[in-house]
């Protein structure tokens, strides 16, 4: 059993909040750490499952069941399913607000829940449960998660060829069942084909018009797929910083596949040569290390990237609503080099300390306050 990193955030959650969710992809481990809550804290807790007829069959009057539990703890898996017990949950919780009312889950994010943000402002606390991370397997698995991806089945497959076959499994299922089951119709094939055709455009300036022409579909139809994408986590749109008035800002975000497993399997990089290979390496290793940091970062940090049309340019921006930025540069390279664009972006910033984070094993100074980071070392950033 590899420990998750939320896991005590999500105890300590649930001493504060009557209301606590866990939202995040399909697939990630949701249901597996709400379980494992339920043995160490709350082993009294009702566990109700909405993909179960049986589950569903105790809801038919949802008050008179739920009224019955007002200490214990409830917990709630797909509550997507179920939009209209917001509404109740907040009743309850404000007849009686205590700690650890209700853990929901579901596989779609706050915003898409859109009864629950309406429902349970200041009721509830949101955490993301993202697939493996480096933090939680360690280092010495490093390659493999960069290769396979952090979703558990994938990660701990038997060999590449199991792992692939899980992920090509995995999206098949997602666009053709797990779209559905939320509520989302779009037509499975084409979707497909605009999210293989993000694959290949990983890490790049958003295009909307190029990537429309391409399908033969319109620019909104492209925002609408990419909004699914995101909503349900298996897209990062990352936002360029855009405070520094002085300076004509490229404004288009930069769109990644979160976990790049997904991403090898939607390019067909069956194993870690064909990757180190391919010319997309240095793209999905971006990526990979922005998706650790990301996962890493406090909660009320928040990730950009920056890039004037001048040509200064940082991979990524972390940085709390206080504090000045931390730069960040990422390079798939043993001896890695940045560019005079970084160096301008940091006097732009006015950053007092930036990192080029690299796959190697030595840490060492580029500059007064840069440093190379290996990507064994990446809780440094934070420190």
């Amino acid at each position: 059993m590899i420990k998750r990193a939320l896991q005590d955030r999500l105890e300590a959650s649930l001493r504060k909040y009557p209301v606590v969710g866990i939202v995040g992809s399909r697939q990630t481990g949701k249901t597996t750490l709400a379980k494992l809550v339920q043995r160490t804290v709350a082993a009294k807790a009702v566990y109700l499952d909405l993909e179960l007829p049986s589950d569903l069959n105790k809801l038919q009057s949802p008050e008179l069941y739920l009224r019955q539990f007002s200490d214990r703890l409830v917990i709630i898996d797909e509550i997507q399913r179920m939009p209209e017990l917001f509404p109740l949950m907040r009743a309850l919780v404000d007849r009686k607000r205590s700690g650890g009312r209700f853990l929901i889950l579901g596989s779609a994010s706050p915003d898409m829940i859109k009864r629950a943000s309406e429902s349970l402002a200041g009721r509830i606390v949101y955490h993301e449960l993202s697939p493996f991370t480096l933090e939680e397997i360690g280092t010495k698995r490093a390659e493999r998660l960069w290769l396979r991806g952090g979703y558990p089945s994938s990660f701990l497959a038997g060999s590449d060829a199991e792992s692939l076959g899980w992920r090509e499994s995995f999206i098949r299922t997602y666009l053709e069942m797990d779209l559905p089951q939320l509520g989302i119709r779009v037509p499975a094939p084409q979707i497909r084909r605009f999210w293989t055709m993000l694959a290949h455009v990983h890490g790049q300036l958003w295009n909307a018009s190029r990537i429309a022409g391409s399908l033969g579909i319109t620019a909104p139809t492209v925002k609408h797929y990419l909004d699914i994408l995101e909503d349900t986590f298996v897209v990062r749109v990352l936002a360029p910083w855009h405070e520094n008035a002085k300076k004509r800002l490229v404004k288009s975000p930069k769109v990644f596949i979160r976990d790049t497993g997904l991403l090898h399997a939607l390019l067909r990089i069956p194993a870690i040569d064909d990757l180190r290979a391919h010319p997309t390496a240095g793209s999905s290793w971006e990526g990979y290390i922005i998706e650790q940091l990301a996962a890493m970062a406090p909660r009320d940090w928040l990730t950009h990237y920056y890039r004037t049309s001048s040509g200064a340019e940082i991979d990524l921006l972390l940085h709390d609503r206080r504090g000045k930025p931390i730069a960040v540069e990422i390079k798939l390279s043993a001896a890695p080099q940045v560019a005079k664009g970084f160096w301008t972006a940091m006097d732009d910033l006015r950053c007092k300390k930036g990192y080029v984070i690299y796959p190697g094993s030595d840490r060492y100074p580029l500059a007064d306050n840069v440093t190379a980071l290996p990507a064994t070392d990446l809780e440094s950033v934070f420190a």
